[in-house]
């Protein structure tokens, strides 16, 4: 039997771009995410290891490399993506406050796929927990932080909760923010990122110039509440990007 091939499809990638990101539900052996969730605890008993948390905890090699996982950072940064050196372990403990709205990229417009950023929650993340929150499209959008941190909430906010090892990868420009935490434990999340090496020349999904075409309304779906003419920009960004994944002369 052939090996599964856990790449994104066209719906997916095309999704993606209009969204700025996805939910994965990888299957981990049985206390693999307990696991992680305790020993994140004492890495960051005392201070927070920044960096160097993958060396404290090197079990979290197993989260990128499951093969969903890494299916879908082929699928949108490339067959030889890398993993940055920059990892953090965000801690939120009981009684914090919400977290600013902000983009961790350098507000450079230029609708390509080139970094994206993988969350992964060790524990159960419910509503009252402090998940985190993204708002989908904005990844279009440039917002310096001084501006956002004015913001509130958004109509169409999205709460990332989840069940234990969930793994969400958004581009890296999508505004977010991790919200209170009223619940009564901590809840972690190990922020990761990815960049491509260089400009694609091909799709590197399960690409299907057919099925592609059938799907090609996705790319004109709103993605959030907004003005006709946000909407109408929005689209020819996403065709933009779209285009740039595909690749020189691919369908």
């Amino acid at each position: 039997m052939p090996e599964q091939d856990y790449r994104l499809n066209d719906a997916e990638v095309m999704d993606f771009v209009v969204k700025g990101y996805l939910v994965l539900k990888p299957e981990f052996p049985e206390g693999f995410n307990e696991y992680c969730y305790e020993e994140c605890a004492r890495a960051t008993a005392d201070s927070n290891p920044g960096d160097s948390i993958l060396e404290l905890v090197p079990k979290l090699h197993d989260v990128w490399g499951h093969p969903m996982v890494r299916g879908a950072l082929v699928s949108l940064v490339g067959e030889d993506f890398q993993m940055s050196g920059h990892r953090h372990c965000h801690v939120n403990p009981p009684g914090t406050r919400s977290q600013g709205w902000h983009q961790d990229g350098t507000n450079q417009r230029h609708h390509k796929v080139r970094t994206v950023l993988g969350f992964y929650y060790p524990q159960d993340t419910s509503a009252d927990l402090g998940p985190t929150m993204i708002v989908p499209g904005t990844h279009f959008r440039n917002c310096p932080t001084d501006r956002m941190a004015t913001y509130a909430h958004f109509r169409d906010q999205v709460a990332l909760t989840c069940e234990a090892g969930t793994v969400a990868i958004t581009h890296y420009d999508i505004w977010h923010g991790a919200s209170r935490n009223q619940g009564d434990r901590v809840r972690y999340m190990l922020k990761f990122l990815f960049s491509r090496q260089g400009d694609p020349a091909a799709p590197s999904w399960r690409h299907d110039p057919e099925a592609a075409a059938e799907h090609a309304h996705i790319l004109a779906a709103r993605s959030a509440a907004c003005g006709q003419s946000d909407h109408y920009k929005e689209r020819g960004l996403r065709r933009e990007m779209w285009n740039h994944l595909l690749g020189a002369g691919a369908a």
